[in-house]
């Protein structure tokens, strides 16, 4: 099973502000989170974590060794990263909702980071049919790893909400991907 977390909460979270490539904590909210989130899920087999502080400190929580992989970072916003989300312009919102190939200010799009984080999914694959395996990222790169699973445009993610410290669940098995969990959280 491959379990896809979302990190905890940051305080650029708790101000509604895109993250991006923000190398952020997680604030109190989001170490209590993910405290809880940890002892939920239990100890799984494999640990994969972003390379971002958050991401990586979500990883933490879990209390084992873990691995980085760069392909998990979250979306890059470009010169969007740090803005309050209703500063973000409703003709930005629009064309990203539409347009896979869209990137803002030197940003990357949702489509280069699918290509991303669809190979870093293949490469679990073999592992996540016999084992447990958690990766600890942002919310793009988990919607675009269940458009993935589920076989849509990756532009579906924006019509979906992630909360922070939740978790999502493909299950591999012999035809393929298969969504079992989608923003699962316990609180």
């Amino acid at each position: 099973m491959l379990l896809l977390v979302r990190h905890g909460r940051t305080e650029a979270n708790a101000g509604q502000r895109l993250q991006g490539r923000l190398d952020l904590p997680l604030d109190d909210v989001g170490a209590a989170q993910v405290t809880g989130l940890a002892a939920w899920l239990g100890q799984p087999d494999r640990i994969i974590s972003s390379p971002l502080l958050r991401a990586r400190q979500t990883a933490e929580a879990f209390g084992v060794p873990y691995e980085i992989d760069d392909r998990w970072v979250e979306l890059d916003y470009g010169s969007l990263d740090g803005l309050p989300l209703n500063e973000v312009g409703d003709d930005i919102w629009a064309r990203w909702r539409v347009d896979p190939e869209y990137q803002v200010g030197g940003g990357e799009s949702l489509a280069e980071m699918r290509v991303r984080v669809v190979a870093a999914v293949e490469d679990l694959l073999a592992d996540a049919v016999e084992q447990t395996v958690v990766v600890t990222t942002h919310v793009s790169p988990i919607k675009a790893a269940m458009t993935w699973a589920l076989g849509i445009d990756v532009t579906v993610g924006w019509r979906c909400h992630l909360d922070q410290a939740s978790v999502c669940r493909i299950a591999i098995g012999p035809k393929g991907p298969v969504l079992v969990g989608f923003n699962e959280t316990r609180r």
